[in-house]
């Protein structure tokens, strides 16, 4: 297979991926929880969090279920455990996915339901042709020590963002560096350029194969592709750190969430 056939798979799996029935655009909800117990919209029961775990309060014939093989159904007071936990406990209540989420400590709770306004105007991700002059090598510093950049999200707040070190790469015949992550033995990275908030959404995010020994490894911009949040606005996003804003125009990768 061919890198420019390779990456229309990755196209098709990606629209795909964003529309599955609880994929990103399924998402109606992020629901910040908090020791007192509340009513969430739509849902039955009461909800809280405390002792990092989401407690539900709710009667069985609420139906509410616990995602797991033999789809318990829940009844009185309730624990799930959250998606940062080994063995996370989503829920769920009809056709509706119910997820407990960590973010620093705070817990919520996000809603996913196959019928989101969102999911039914889905008419595809605009995208860039692809261009193999977008595919350059590149070499990975790491940091003597990991840390974390505080950044801006996509919901107005300000949280850490883990990164590990550094990439360094040559493109549009400038010499560029990326300030990254890693996520298992890949890179990844959060990434503006001169399109961005033009012809793409505000920024993106870059994934690269693990380094080898020397740190040399791939940044492919064709496969620079839109955050959760390009698709519902209930997503927490990290934006680029500072140094990840690229002066060049970055014309690879996905463009924009197209709606009906």
């Amino acid at each position: 297979m061919t890198a420019a056939e390779e990456w229309k798979h990755w196209t098709e799996a990606r629209a795909a991926s964003v529309s599955a029935p609880h994929g990103p655009l399924a998402l109606t909800g992020t629901h910040w929880l908090g020791p007192e117990p509340t009513e969430i919209p739509g849902l039955p029961g009461l909800w809280s969090a405390t002792d990092g775990l989401v407690r539900v309060s709710v009667a069985a014939a609420d139906g509410v279920r616990l995602e797991a093989p033999g789809y318990d159904l829940l009844e009185g007071e309730n624990t799930l455990r959250p998606d940062t936990d080994p063995a996370p406990q989503p829920a769920t209540l009809g056709d509706v996915r119910l997820v407990p989420i960590e973010r620093e400590g705070e817990l919520a709770l996000r809603v996913f339901d196959p019928a989101s306004p969102a999911r039914a105007a889905f008419a595809g991700i605009t995208v860039y042709p692809y261009a193999p002059e977008w595919a350059v090598p590149a070499v990975f510093t790491p940091f003597e020590d990991d840390r974390a950049v505080v950044v801006p999200n996509a919901d107005g707040k300000e949280r850490p963002l883990e990164v590990t070190g550094r990439i360094a790469f040559r493109l549009a015949g400038e010499d560029h560096t990326l300030t990254v992550s890693r996520s298992g033995e890949r890179l990844t990275g959060v990434i503006a350029d001169a399109t961005s908030g033009r012809q793409t959404y505000r920024f993106r995010f870059i994934t690269l194969p693990a380094p080898d020994a020397d740190g040399r490894t791939v940044l492919d911009l064709n496969h620079a592709h839109l955050p959760p949040c390009a698709f519902a606005d209930h997503f927490v996003c990290p934006f680029p750190p500072p140094g990840n804003r690229l002066t060049v125009a970055v014309e690879a990768g996905e463009k924009q969430v197209l709606s009906r």
